[in-house]
Parts: structure tokens; sequence; C-alpha cells
């Protein structure tokens, strides 16, 4: 399914026109770097198909694998583990053709533009070998989600899920934490394009992962709605850090970008977790605030109101993300230096540690 076809999968009239535009801009970058490309005598590489990547590789709720965490059209499927195993999928031939391309100085699918894990060779330089990854990956229980966000073009990624396979079996899943310690994963991110906690066996889910990949680092990002229970708040026990996706400290200014999105009850949802946590004397998971940076949440007001509400709730962080998506939220006073004087820099933005004595010193910053 071509991108166009995804952008019709999506109800949402702004959700439409900011892929749209999207889709401009990410054409018009590839035609960029090839041409940088072309000038240059400099071919690419990508970190994530060479196996040295912290992130982007990603085992979908249908088992099929994607090169990336946006993989929103299906472009970037590599393979599918119902038919070729991890190591046959990661060496196979899509991956390969991938590689090949790059290093051409070509980009084989739109989204390597906007890519971190996107890197320019030296000129006459032969790629790196790939070798299985290890460091992290992605694992997406469900492609659900309770929400409808406007940077985030899910439903077209489900439309192309293969015989709609919508939530990964609780079966395949145990497959998929075998897998993980199999690879000697460094880092699970149990997330991608749906909500973890929407799917109906998270409570077995968390723990089975956990047993079977016992020093591995695994993180979800949740929207906080459904994290609703005593019982998946046992459950995330088995987490080591958990982000709430909370951009904004009221429902009006929350739903400007996550539609039926609930400020007051994800805000109350990580609170308890915190407290839940800290009853039983525990420092995971740690509980990050994650807040995405617009033009409409990034007042002086909003954000002393967001540092208040993030000492109340006693988090660990309190992190600040500047995001282009959609294009139209951009926020200028975080581009203007305005926001330089938050917390500590860091690669997501900026970000206030309230209780470092919770957080491993290699996690700081």
């Amino acid at each position: 399914m071509s991108a166009p076809s995804v952008v019709r999968e999506l109800r949402n009239p702004k959700t439409r026109f900011n892929w749209r535009i999207s889709d401009v801009i990410r054409r018009g970058m590839v035609r960029w770097f090839e041409l940088r490309a072309r000038l240059s005598g400099r071919g690419y590489s990508c970190s994530a198909l060479e196996g040295a990547s912290d992130y982007n590789i990603t085992i979908n709720s249908d088992l099929t694998v994607s090169c990336n965490c946006q993989d929103y059209d299906g472009t970037g499927h590599i393979g599918d583990l119902r038919k070729n195993s991890f190591k046959e999928v990661f060496l196979g031939p899509k991956a390969k053709y991938f590689r090949d391309e790059l290093a051409k100085g070509k980009l084989p699918i739109p989204t390597c533009s906007r890519c971190g894990d996107l890197r320019r060779l030296a000129r006459n330089a032969v790629p790196a070998v790939p070798r299985l990854p290890y460091r992290g990956i992605l694992l997406e229980n469900t492609v659900r989600c309770n929400v409808d966000c406007v940077g985030c073009a899910r439903e077209g990624a489900a439309a192309l899920r293969v015989n709609k396979q919508l939530q990964m079996p609780l079966d395949q899943l145990v497959q998929m934490a075998d897998l993980t310690a199999q690879l000697g994963m460094e880092q699970i991110f149990y997330l991608n394009l749906g909500e973890p906690f929407l799917s109906p066996n998270v409570c077995q889910e968390l723990p089975v992962l956990r047993a079977k990949n016992p020093k591995a680092r695994i993180v979800i990002s949740t929207n906080g709605v459904l994290l609703n229970t005593e019982a998946k708040r046992e459950a995330s026990l088995n987490v080591s850090q958990m982000l709430f996706s909370l951009h904004g400290v009221s429902n009006e200014m929350l739903a400007k970008y996550m539609h039926r999105g609930k400020f007051d009850e994800a805000y109350r949802a990580m609170k308890e977790l915190v407290a839940y946590r800290d009853a039983r004397g525990l420092r995971e998971p740690i509980v990050e605030w994650k807040y995405l940076i617009f033009n409409w949440n990034d007042s002086p007001k909003h954000i002393e109101k967001a540092i208040e509400m993030a000492k109340e709730a006693r988090v660990d962080i309190l992190s600040f993300w500047p995001t282009h998506n959609p294009f139209y939220g951009m926020s200028w006073r975080w581009h203007l230096g305005l926001m330089n004087h938050l917390g500590v820099k860091c690669w997501k933005g900026r970000e206030i540690v309230f209780r470092p004595e919770n957080i491993p010193t290699d996690r700081i910053h």
C-alpha cells in the first residue's frame, strides 16, 4: 500500500492534512539527500540495519518486522517471522537491498529521510558488516489505541497488518520474549503504534517478558488512561521505565493533539503508579512525564504548572520533547531558545530530574 493510500485510511481531517503535508516534505528531503550524495560521492548507512541501534527495528503485532519505528505505510517491512527466522529476515534480501541502496546514496524508503539512524559514509568507505541486533528492539503487543493523535497515522498501519492481526496473541508474545532473550537484547521497548495497556493480556505479558529477559531494560510509553487497576500497576513493576505521554496541563490542552485523551485520568494514573511503587520500597519503574512541546502548551505559565504538578505527583523525571509533527504545532519559543533554562539538555530535548536516587547514573540525561 502506498503512502497516499494510508492517508486515506485516516478518519481525522487534521491528521489527513498533516500527513499529506508530511509526505510532500519527505519527498523533498529524499531528493535533497540523494542530490547531496551524488555531489559529494558519499553514500549512506543505517545503524538499525547494521544491528548497532538502540531503537527502530520493530516486531509488529502481526509478526512482520519493520526497519523503523514509524512504518505507517509498510514500506519498511523487511520480512515476516511467520515465514522466516529473525536471522533470515534481518540478513535477508529485503534488508540487504535497503543497505545496498543506502551505500549507493539512495534512500530506499522516504522514512529514511527523517530517521535518526541514517548516517553518511566517508568517501569510498565500505559499510559495516551487519550483525544481529542486541542493543534494542521495539515489540508491539497491539496496534490498537484508545486515543487518536494528530501526529500518528496508526489507522493506516493497522490496515496493513497481516490477517488484520491487531493484537499479538499471548503464545506469540511468549515466542517473541524467547527471541529477545536469545538475541541477548539489552533494551526492549514495549511500544510502537498502539497503546500497550489496551491489550487484554498485558498483566500476563509483562511478567513473562521480564522472566525471560531478567537483565533487559524494558520501557513502555503510555497515554496513561488504561493503567487504572491494581493488577495493571502490579504488572507494571516488571518494567524498568514508564513514560506517560501528557502533552499539556488540562484536558482541553491535551485534546488539541491527543483526541479522546483524558488528562485528568492519565495524571491520576501516573500519580497512583508512583505511590504504588514507593509503598513497596522500589525504584522501578522509573516514572517519566513525557511532555511534547507545541505552540499551544509552551507558555511560561503552562510549563510552570507542569513542573508543580510533576512535583506533586512525585514523578522521577519531567521531560520536554520538541516536535515538528504536526508542522503547524511547532513551538517557536523552543526554537528561539526561550526554554533553555529548563533542567538540562538531553537527547529528548530537556529534562528535569526530581528524584535522582531512583535513576541509574548511566540513565541520567
